[in-house]
C-alpha cells in the first residue's frame, strides 16, 4: 500500500478491498463504474479491470431498471436507496442483489457508494418455501373438498373415491378392493378399460403369507420396482394373475394403502405409475388420509344399507300389525254379523237393520283401512290424491275401527307441495290415533279450509281432554312427533285442551314469499 496515503484512507481502502459484500462506486451523471472491489467483480463474473468503466445498465436486468427511476434523486437528497433487484452476470445468468446506496463526493464528483449483497440463495429458498406453502394449501383444500364430497354420500361409490384420489396423486392404474373372507373384491378400477367394465372381480388370497403381506403393517406399502427381484415385487406379480395382471401393464412402481376403520380391515387401494420409485412418503401419507376417509364412507354406506333393510322390515311389521289390529278385526266382526243376520232378520227386523248398519260401517272402515295401507305401500298416493280424499279416507278408517263418528268438511283445497300435503296427512293420522287411544270421545270433527296462500286444519273431539300446559301429557308421545312434522313442513301447530272439555288441534300453513315467488 502506498505509504504516502494517509493512514485513515489506508484503513478505508483495506475495508473496501476485503469486504465480503460487493462495493461499487459509480458516477451519478454518467452511470459508469468508477471502482469495484473484488467481491463485486466476482459476483458479476468480471475481473476488476473489466467491470470498471461499465455502465450500471449493463449489470442490471432490464426488468429491474424501472426500480431505479428515482435512484439519483433519493441519494442526492441525502437518502438511503434500498432495493432488491435482478442483476446479470457476464455469462448471462441472473442473480438477486440487495442494494444499499448513498451519495458521496469522490474525485471531485458526486458519486454513489453502493453496497451489494448476493441474496440469490435466500431468494431461491423463499421461492421454494412459498411454492411448498402453496402446494400444502392446495393439498389441504383438496383434502377438505374430498372429505366433504365423500361425507355427503350415503351410497358406496368406489369410483368416486379413486377419482378424488387422482386430484392429489397422479397414477397410471388404480383399484379399490374390499376384503371378503380371504378374497379381494375389485369394486372399481381406473386406467384399464376392460377391467373397469368387468368390476367387481375377485382376487383370491391363497397361502398363509398373503394376508400378512397386504395388511399386517396397516401402513402404506411402496414398491419402487415392480419388475425387480424384491420379495414384495415378486409377491405382487404372483398375486395379480389372469385378468387382474392387466393392473401391472406398463407399471413400474406401486403404492398399496389399507382401508381400515379402527381395528377392522375392510380392503385396500392400490395405485401404480409408469415411472420407477415414483411415489414419495408424502404422497403415501396423503393416500392414507384419503383411504381413512374412504373407509369411513364405505362403512357408513354399509350401515346405511343395513338401516334401510331394518327400516323396511320394521315397516312391514307395522303394516302387518295394522292389518291384524284393524282390517282383520273389522272383517272378523263383519263376518260374525253377516253369519247371524239372516236368523236375526226373521226374529227382529229392527235389530237386523241396526246390525246391517254396523256391517256397512265395518266394511266401509275396513275398505278405508286397506286404502290407507296401500297408500303406505305406495307413497306416491299421498301426493297424487287430493288432501280432501285422504282426510275422508282417514276418517272412514277411524270410524270403522272405533265406531266413533268422524265428520269431514272441506272448504277449498289450495295446491300444496308434496312435503306439506304429506305432513297434513301424517299429523291428522296421528291425531286420530291419539283420540282413539286416549280421548274417550264420542264425536270427532275434521275441518280443512283454505286461507290466503295457505290451508288451516282443525281436528276437534269431545273427549276427556288434558292439561295443554303440559309439554307431553302421559302417554301422548305422538304430540312431539306431530310438532316435529309441522315444524319441518313450515306449518304452525296449536293444541288447545282442558280436562273434561275435549281437545282441538289446529294446523296452519301459509306459503312464504320465497316459496310463492318460486
Amino acid at each position: 500500500m502506498d505509504p504516502s496515503i494517509p493512514e485513515v484512507e489506508q484503513l478505508y481502502w483495506k475495508i473496501f478491498e476485503t469486504a465480503s459484500d460487493g462495493v461499487l462506486i459509480t458516477d451519478l451523471e454518467t452511470g459508469r463504474v468508477l471502482a469495484a472491489n473484488p467481491a463485486a467483480a466476482r459476483m458479476h463474473g468480471y475481473s476488476r479491470e473489466a467491470i470498471t468503466g461499465l455502465r450500471l445498465q449493463q449489470l442490471i436486468h432490464p426488468k429491474s431498471l424501472p426500480l431505479f427511476a428515482d435512484y439519483a434523486e433519493v441519494i442526492q437528497q441525502g437518502g438511503l436507496f434500498k432495493i432488491l433487484a435482478q442483476h446479470v452476470r457476464r455469462d448471462g445468468s441472473l442473480l438477486s442483489v440487495d442494494w444499499r446506496a448513498v451519495a458521496f463526493q469522490y474525485q471531485g464528483h458526486t458519486c454513489a457508494l453502493a453496497l451489494l449483497r448476493d441474496v440469490s440463495q435466500q431468494a431461491l429458498d423463499e421461492l421454494q418455501l412459498r411454492q411448498r406453502a402453496e402446494v400444502r394449501a392446495h393439498e389441504q383444500t383438496a383434502l377438505l373438498e374430498i372429505s366433504q364430497t365423500l361425507a355427503s354420500t350415503l351410497e358406496p361409490q368406489p369410483g368416486l373415491i379413486l377419482d378424488q384420489l387422482r386430484v392429489l396423486i397422479p397414477y397410471t392404474h388404480a383399484g379399490l378392493f374390499t376384503l371378503e373372507d380371504s378374497t379381494l373384491m375389485a369394486q372399481s378400477i381406473r386406467g384399464v378399460e376392460r377391467l373397469e367394465k368387468s368390476a367387481p372381480f375377485r382376487i383370491r388370497l391363497s397361502g398363509n403369507e398373503s394376508m400378512p403381506a397386504l395388511f399386517n403393517s396397516r401402513r402404506p406399502t411402496h414398491i419402487a420396482n415392480l419388475s425387480g427381484d424384491e420379495p414384495s415385487a415378486k409377491f405382487v406379480r404372483t398375486l395379480l394373475e389372469g385378468d387382474s395382471a392387466a393392473l401391472l401393464e406398463g407399471a413400474q412402481s406401486l403404492l398399496w394403502v389399507p382401508l381400515r376403520v379402527k381395528n377392522r380391515i375392510i380392503g385396500g387401494i392400490g395405485i401404480t405409475h409408469a415411472e420407477r420409485d415414483f411415489f414419495t412418503p408424502h404422497q403415501a401419507d396423503l393416500a392414507l388420509t384419503i383411504a381413512n376417509q374412504a373407509a369411513l364412507t364405505l362403512v357408513n354406506a354399509e350401515l346405511y344399507e343395513h338401516a334401510l333393510t331394518l327400516a323396511a322390515l320394521q315397516e312391514r311389521q307395522r303394516l302387518a300389525q295394522n292389518l291384524h289390529d284393524a282390517v282383520n278385526q273389522s272383517l272378523f266382526s263383519a263376518g260374525l254379523i253377516a253369519e247371524v243376520l239372516p236368523r236375526l232378520w226373521e226374529r227382529d227386523p229392527e235389530e237386523a237393520r241396526r246390525s246391517l248398519e254396523d256391517l256397512r260401517r265395518l266394511t266401509r272402515g275396513a275398505l278405508a283401512e286397506m286404502r290407507g295401507l296401500l297408500a303406505e305401500l305406495r307413497p306416491s298416493t299421498l301426493v297424487d290424491s287430493s288432501l280432501g280424499d285422504l282426510l275422508r279416507q282417514l276418517a272412514n278408517a277411524f270410524t270403522g275401527r272405533t265406531n266413533i263418528p268422524a265428520s269431514v268438511t272441506i272448504a277449498g283445497e289450495p295446491v300444496l307441495s308434496a312435503e306439506v300435503q304429506v305432513a297434513f296427512y301424517r299429523i291428522c293420522q296421528e291425531a286420530l290415533n291419539n283420540i282413539a287411544k286416549h280421548a274417550g270421545a264420542s264425536r270427532v270433527e275434521i275441518d280443512a279450509r283454505s286461507i290466503p296462500a295457505g290451508l288451516e286444519l282443525h281436528i276437534c273431539d269431545n273427549g276427556r281432554g288434558f292439561d295443554s300446559s303440559e309439554l307431553a301429557p302421559a302417554g301422548h308421545y305422538g304430540l312431539g312427533m306431530m310438532r316435529e312434522r309441522a315444524e319441518a313442513a313450515g306449518a304452525a301447530l296449536t293444541i288447545t285442551s282442558r280436562p273434561g272439555q275435549g281437545t282441538e288441534l289446529t294446523l296452519r300453513w301459509q306459503e312464504s314469499p320465497k316459496q310463492e315467488a318460486a
